[in-house]
């Protein structure tokens, strides 16, 4: 089976998980929306969970690619402010039904939840880093800020215009590149 054939599976597990929720990806769901039979499925997933943790990276890999045309470089041509800043952009987009079910479903299984911790490492720093330097503080402030509100947008108890949306955004941005603040 071609390899273009994985991408197109893990495309049709997004287009279910977000119709119809995580829970309801299984083999035979996500092969009958990819067009394929359980036997080409199989080929690339053994069972559920590989399947699932493949959809984790290739979210995550997406959420990366944002990252990156948001900073207009990779992590690694970055400072850490520049890539707060990039994260901070993109974080305060809404999630996806599928993002939002799959990073909540998996959160506790550190396997699955590694695509996107690793995405976070290189783009953000980590509370004990930003523990010992004010600005990566405020950088810090700044990922719990933007996180805060996707989860408050994805969790849906109160729509957000986008004016509101982006104003917040721009706060939170103001936040992590202010050389002011001490």
């Amino acid at each position: 089976m071609r390899a273009n054939n994985r991408t197109k599976i893990l495309d049709a597990a997004v287009r279910v998980a977000q119709r119809d929720g995580a829970r309801r990806v299984t083999l035979e769901a996500t092969a009958e929306e990819a067009g394929l039979t359980r036997g080409g499925m199989m080929y690339h997933f053994r069972d559920r969970d590989a399947l699932t943790l493949a959809m984790q990276q290739h979210l995550a890999a997406l959420w990366e690619n944002r990252l990156v045309e948001q900073a207009g470089a990779p992590a690694d041509k970055l400072t850490a402010i520049e890539r707060v800043i990039a994260y901070a952009g993109v974080a305060t987009a809404s999630a996806t039904r599928a993002e939002l079910e799959l990073i909540l479903d998996t959160g506790h299984d550190p396997v699955m939840h590694e695509p996107w911790a690793s995405v976070q490492r290189r783009w953000t720093p980590t509370a004990q880093e930003a523990f010992d330097d004010p600005r990566l503080m405020r950088a810090f402030l700044a990922r719990l800020a933007a996180d805060g509100l996707w989860s408050f947008d994805s969790l849906g108890s109160e729509e957000l215009t986008a004016s509101t949306r982006r104003a917040l955004a721009q706060r939170i941005v103001d936040l992590a590149a202010d050389d002011d603040l001490p």
